[in-house]
């Protein structure tokens, strides 16, 4: 019984250590469609690109942690306002379908952009940090999981009272609310888009980052998969809610270490689709989200 509990505390750390990287990737979705209703599938190879950032800051720039996070989240909220003002601002007024289309080929633009300059071969990410182990009771801790959740942390803290405090976050919400009231209000919608896809891709690329750290590998194709969590994070917890996006992602996280640990490594990723269809079927506007009636 203590081992199997043993275990099952440790499997809960590490869910959450791997739900708060869902949560950061989920945020840029959730934001992003919170504003303009556009599912960013270009976003996981933001992450992707934030990875690589943070790998040439340790190793060309010689940068540590703290340094080499910030440099890649600068650079990744640079390249999605550049993506927004290229690739999606031409199609705002487009169907929906055409919008979609173009996030798949910004996808793929970037995916294989990056296997021409850096070649497909996985890259090994510098440990940074010594392999500390921390003993909490039954909880065993690594430093690598620990700098996860503490990161996670402060920036979601720093996302909210962004939204919730600054003008910038007064304009994002009243966006969000009424687009077209917003703009009569005086309020520069194009830029309050730039900063959602700016804040967007930051978080994803801090995530980034801390896949680096924790798992020591990083590769060009390495936001698929994680992208798809991370949307299935944001419509399990309700697309376009903030904090429906950070329970998403921890909650997906969790199951997917606990299938892992007491089921099948090899079924984790179905567990995290399986979980989407049944939040599609059951109740469509996910965990946080309410029915919301609209005008025909």
């Amino acid at each position: 019984m203590d081992t199997f509990f043993g275990q099952l505390c440790q499997q809960l750390i590490n869910g959450i250590s791997l739900g708060s990287i869902y949560a950061l990737i989920a945020l840029g979705y959730t934001m992003i469609y919170g504003i303009i209703k556009l599912i960013n599938f270009a976003h996981g190879d933001i992450y992707m690109l934030g990875a690589y950032l943070g790998f040439f800051a340790t190793t060309a720039l010689g940068l540590s942690f703290f340094p080499a996070i910030i440099f890649a989240m600068v650079g990744a909220a640079l390249a999605g306002i550049i993506i927004e003002r290229v690739a999606y601002r031409p199609m705002r007024n487009a169907p929906r379908i055409a919008i979609l289309i173009t996030a798949i080929g910004v996808s793929f633009f970037l995916e294989y952009t990056m296997i021409l300059f850096v070649s497909p071969q996985p890259r090994t990410f510098p440990s940074i940090f010594a392999a500390t182990v921390y003993n909490m009771g039954p909880l065993v801790m690594n430093s690598q999981q620990l700098v996860i959740l503490i990161s996670a942390i402060i920036l979601m803290t720093v996302l909210t009272y962004i939204v919730n405090k600054t003008k910038a976050g007064k304009a994002m919400r009243a966006v969000s609310f009424d687009a077209d009231a917003a703009r009569l209000m005086g309020i520069d919608i194009d830029r309050v888009i730039s900063t959602t896809f700016a804040l967007g891709s930051a978080l994803a690329a801090a995530g980034g980052v801390l896949v680096g750290v924790y798992y020591n590998s990083i590769d060009p194709l390495m936001g698929m998969m994680p992208g798809l969590k991370a949307f299935v994070a944001a419509v399990l917890g309700g697309i376009g809610i903030i904090p429906g996006a950070m329970i998403g992602g921890i909650i997906l996280g969790v199951v997917e270490a606990l299938v892992s640990g007491f089921i099948s490594s090899t079924f984790r990723d179905a567990a995290a689709f399986a979980i989407l269809i049944l939040i599609l079927l059951y109740k469509p506007t996910g965990l946080l989200g309410k029915n919301v009636r609209e005008k025909v």
